[in-house]
């Protein structure tokens, strides 16, 4: 268990940080945009300004595709650790699954033989038990 702990809590401090990572980007293109559009507005006042004004925006727009396809690449990236370790999760709770099915076979057949060799023994604990369960819902 301590190590799907441990695998989970990775997942997180690497999701963590690609968020960060994606943050930081996303400001340093902001300081970027706005960088470009404070040059724009002092160029406007020739005619050279608005073709300037138009690479800008072309530039832009390339850096937005860059941004989405990183962001994109990322997701992708840690949708395939997270369902690679859903998977190590699935495989190790089936086999614990029928670890438990296989105990829980062995000590039911341990009982009933106990019980067909001493049955009046068997009902008397199970009288006593019976009781025990009544006085306990009974108080409630």
């Amino acid at each position: 268990m301590t190590h799907s702990d441990d695998a989970a809590n990775k997942m997180k401090r690497d999701a963590q940080a690609a968020a960060s990572e994606a943050k930081n980007d996303l400001r340093e293109g902001t300081g970027r945009v706005g960088d470009d559009v404070r040059r724009t507005a002092r160029d406007l006042g020739d005619n050279a300004g608005i073709d300037r004004l138009k690479e800008r925006g072309a530039d832009l727009a390339e850096t937005g595709r860059e941004y989405a396809n990183r962001a994109r690449e990322a997701g992708e990236e840690y949708a395939e650790r997270a369902r690679e370790e859903a998977n190590r999760l699935y495989e190790t709770g089936q086999r614990k699954a029928n670890e438990v099915a296989h105990y829980a076979e062995e000590r039911y057949d341990e009982v009933s033989e106990m019980v067909r060799r001493h049955p009046a023994q068997a009902l008397g604990i199970a009288a006593g038990v019976g009781f025990l369960v009544g006085l306990i819902l009974a108080r409630r």
